[in-house]
């Protein structure tokens, strides 16, 4: 009996598990925020399934990683008042970790911490300390560094979002190109100390110190997030505000309840590989009539190439078929690309993306690759290695059309020698007969 409820609690934990890695989540929470302030946010984390564990910056247990191993599969840094971690929580073990496959959402600070230093290292750019985002507009009661929001729709963010509050600092993406904003900043907004509204003195000074150019408008980002190559992926959120309780529960200009909720929700959603997960589940090629995947391939053959693709669906906790990309790509390449064509996806079959191409007219060691890379999307890599050789000699055509000159020409040759031969044997005859008579 109790292993048939053990089964069946496992069995229901894997149908509550939404995440595509895993559902352990280590929250590093600073010592001056109450849990109970972010409640909505970590009560909804675990009313999906999450299994969160909470400890102090400073505490040395759980550790987030033992002999290079994670422990958990996803971290939540929520610490925007503490300068002193404890000797496990450093950018390069965080930064190891998200390389070995751990998730993690991170709130930056106004105040140079271990989380800031590990956002320069991702090419973000930060204003100096103690400079949040300052908006005077539109007319409100609440401060100039609380700032209404509507957000742009993309990917992650929800068209039908309504709009959000934010309190915090601005990032300045740089070229990493694996970084995407998630939320921009207003287009009225920069980056100030000034938290009073004092003119135009407030926004020239802002101008002096750099910030009217990197920190300013919408060219700045909010919360940004990063994908590595491995699928791992980091956000960083301007301020931890942003996930609070009180911003979930606050009322718009407009009267309506504010999106935070839902945002937090879209952004630990994408983070924690809910959404927009793909993977590759299987690759095959063979030539055209045929079915068997051949071990060469001759030049000019006509080649079969087919993809299977699915998608995490968080709903089920299973894997899709997914026929939702129209601009996937195939590669035959041989160091550069001899052939690019697009990997179409096959009607009537889900997750099944095919295409036919001619091989090159050119022997040599080729791959099959697909390299499929956009903006909060999981990458989709697949790299195969095939030969191709010249025909064998009885593979060519017995004869060529295009060779017909050189045939015909060949042949009048001979027949015009052959007659010629003939006609001076026979002459030379007939003389020698004459001469003896």
């Amino acid at each position: 009996m109790l292993s048939l409820y053990l089964i069946l609690a496992a069995f229901v934990g894997l149908l509550q598990a939404k995440s595509s890695t895993g559902d352990s989540i280590l929250v590093i929470l600073d010592n001056k925020l109450n849990r109970s302030d972010y409640s909505l946010f970590f009560d909804g984390l675990e009313g999906q399934g999450y299994s969160l564990t909470f400890r102090a910056p400073g505490d040395t247990t759980p550790a987030i990683k033992e002999h290079d191993t994670p422990n958990f599969d996803h971290v939540i840094v929520f610490a925007p008042h503490t300068k002193s971690f404890s000797p496990d929580v450093t950018p390069q073990s965080l930064v190891s970790s998200l390389g070995k496959g751990t998730n993690l959402l991170l709130a930056l600070s106004q105040k140079q911490n271990l989380v800031n230093s590990l956002a320069s290292e991702f090419s973000l750019i930060l204003p100096p300390p103690q400079t949040p985002l300052v908006s005077h507009f539109p007319a409100r009661e609440e401060p100039a560094t609380v700032i209404p929001i509507t957000p742009q729709p993309n990917v992650i963010v929800d068209p039908d979002l309504p709009p959000i509050w934010f309190s915090g600092i601005p990032v300045a993406p740089g070229n990493n190109p694996l970084l995407f904003p998630i939320l921009r900043a207003p287009a009225e907004s920069f980056a100030s100390d000034a938290t009073v509204d004092s003119g135009a003195d407030s926004v020239l000074e802002a101008a002096d110190r750099g910030g009217e150019g990197l920190w300013a408008g919408s060219s700045s980002s909010l919360i940004t997030g990063f994908q590595t190559r491995n699928g791992a992926r980091a956000t960083w959120v301007g301020g931890v505000e942003l996930f609070s309780d009180d911003f979930a529960k606050k009322h718009t200009l407009g009267g309506k309840k504010s999106g935070n909720a839902q945002l937090s929700k879209d952004v630990a959603a994408w983070t924690f590989q809910e959404n927009l997960v793909l993977r590759i589940d299987s690759v095959s090629h063979h030539k055209l009539g045929g079915s068997e995947t051949p071990e060469v391939y001759t030049t000019n053959d006509q080649i079969v190439y087919i993809a299977h693709i699915s998608k995490y669906d968080p709903a089920t906790s299973s894997w899709v078929p997914y026929s939702g990309i129209s601009d996937l790509q195939l590669e035959f390449t041989m160091l550069d690309p001899h052939v690019r064509t697009s990997l179409s996806p096959v009607p009537d079959t889900p997750g099944e993306y095919s295409v036919t191409f001619r091989a090159p007219d050119r022997h040599g060691v080729f791959k099959f690759v697909i390299d499929y890379r956009r903006k909060g999307w999981s990458t989709l890599q697949s790299s195969t290695t095939v030969p191709v050789v010249p025909p064998r000699h009885d593979g060519y055509p017995r004869f060529l059309s295009a060779a017909w000159p050189y045939y015909t020409g060949a042949i009048s040759t001979s027949i015009g020698f052959l007659l010629f031969s003939l006609l001076w044997l026979a002459g030379g005859e007939d003389k020698a007969k004459t001469k003896k008579e």
